[in-house]
């Protein structure tokens, strides 16, 4: 059965972030980023309609100079939206970079609610990169290169004294008792803390542009906070080329399961004086994150993956290569189920699953998205596979009565 699939083009709109608030409302972010190309920085709302349609509903066009939203998470029961943007040229130089944003999209209109600090002052080229909810929704982590933040949500308050990595941070994903920073050589499994900080109310619409309550940074108010406790340090495992300079890009617990655990790892094969060029190659990995080994192995792509990102039910895992394909696996056998060559013109930014699990949507800076509808599968096959075997399972015994009906019959002649 051939995969449903419509590409739409966004003039003059790269895409670099995406999350659905509802099973049909999309929330885009991208733009120009803080150069001056003239491509203004937005948060977009969508509805995805029937057929994949694309309807857009409303924008927020963030200040001349920001950067675009580069990292973003939803929590749907509050209608609410976290962003990665960071501040102008200005202010990032007098230390003063509101690069989390909260925003609300409730009656299909978005609005900003808060905005504050959470990267250390001094580096003009970090910026968050990792935006993520814990499943309830009560905590958020943050992250640029080197530094996550953990904050209570939605009151933004730090329940935790921020992580410093050596190794570059690309990803962190929570279970109901831990919270794993994915860096590029190494996973860091820490346990969340017993007590989180007070929630205030849940924040209310903020009237215009401009008007949204800006909260000290949680460096400024983490002296008495304690540190997140370490458990467990996790290598890149040596079956993929652990020494090879492999890295991992992405990492995500399985949403009803906290025991399954899956990474994305790109790796570059050594050189050699037959070849001069590497390829990085990409696999993704089944991990019991209990013990933390690898159970199951696959290879995703030729070249190095760009995202990823696991389905709302746990059913699928999509991810988006460099060479410019877009792909769904079984998240259980991680068997191939669907691949789209050329989803786009540039490399994938971004990509995520609705609440449904029945709409895949990929983003790329080459100003366009494409939407999926999911083929309805089970674990370790589609559905036409199994009716296939139905139908032959059939056909046998059909078979097998016949050739014993001719059997009785001809031994009646005797």
């Amino acid at each position: 059965m051939r995969t449903r699939h419509t590409p739409h083009a966004l003039p003059a709109f790269p895409v670099y972030s995406s999350s659905f608030l509802s099973e049909s409302e999309l929330v885009l972010g991208g733009g120009g980023g803080a150069s001056r190309s003239g491509i203004k920085n937005k948060l977009r709302l969508y509805n995805v309609g029937n057929e994949r349609a694309l309807e857009l509903l409303d924008e927020f066009e963030l200040e001349k100079g920001e950067d675009a939203p580069m990292s973003m998470a939803v929590h749907s029961n509050t209608s609410t939206i976290v962003c990665g943007v960071n501040s102008t040229i200005e202010k990032l130089e007098k230390d003063e970079n509101e690069n989390c944003r909260v925003f609300t999209a409730k009656d299909h209109k978005l609005g900003l609610l808060s905005a504050q600090g959470t990267l250390p002052p001094g580096d003009l080229d970090d910026y968050q990169k990792v935006t993520v909810l814990s499943p309830d929704g009560t905590l958020l982590a943050v992250a640029g290169a080197h530094d996550l933040s953990l904050l209570s949500y939605p009151s933004m308050t730090p329940v935790a004294e921020p992580v410093h990595t050596d190794k570059e941070i690309y990803d962190a994903s929570f279970s109901g008792t831990t919270l794993v920073i994915a860096t590029t050589l190494n996973l860091l499994v820490y346990a969340l803390p017993l007590t989180k900080a007070p929630q205030s109310p849940s924040p209310t619409k903020a009237k215009g542009k401009g008007k949204a309550k800006k909260k000290k940074s949680p460096s400024q108010a983490t002296l008495s906070l304690s540190r997140l406790d370490l458990l467990k340090t996790v290598e890149l495992p040596n079956s993929i080329g652990g020494s090879t300079g492999a890295t991992f890009r992405s990492a995500r617990y399985h949403p009803t399961e906290d025991k399954v655990f899956y990474t994305a790892i790109n790796t570059s094969p050594p050189r050699t004086r037959k070849s001069k060029a590497t390829q990085r190659v990409a696999y993704i990995c089944k991990w019991n994150a209990e013990s933390w080994t690898v159970e199951k192995t696959r290879k995703a792509s030729d070249k190095g993956l760009t995202c990823f990102d696991i389905s709302k039910d746990g059913r699928f895992l999509g991810f988006g290569s460099s060479d410019l394909t877009i792909g769904l696996l079984d998240a259980n056998t991680l068997a191939p189920l669907v691949t789209i060559l050329k989803a786009h013109e540039f490399p994938p930014t971004t990509i995520t699953f609705n609440p449904t699990s029945s709409l895949l949507v990929s983003g790329s800076a080459d100003n366009s998205v494409r939407i999926v509808s999911v083929p309805q599968t089970t674990a370790g096959g589609s559905s036409w596979s199994i009716l296939l075997l139905l139908l032959i399972t059939l056909l046998v015994v059909f078979l097998a009565l016949a050739a014993q009906k001719y059997i009785n019959n001809g031994s009646l002649h005797w």
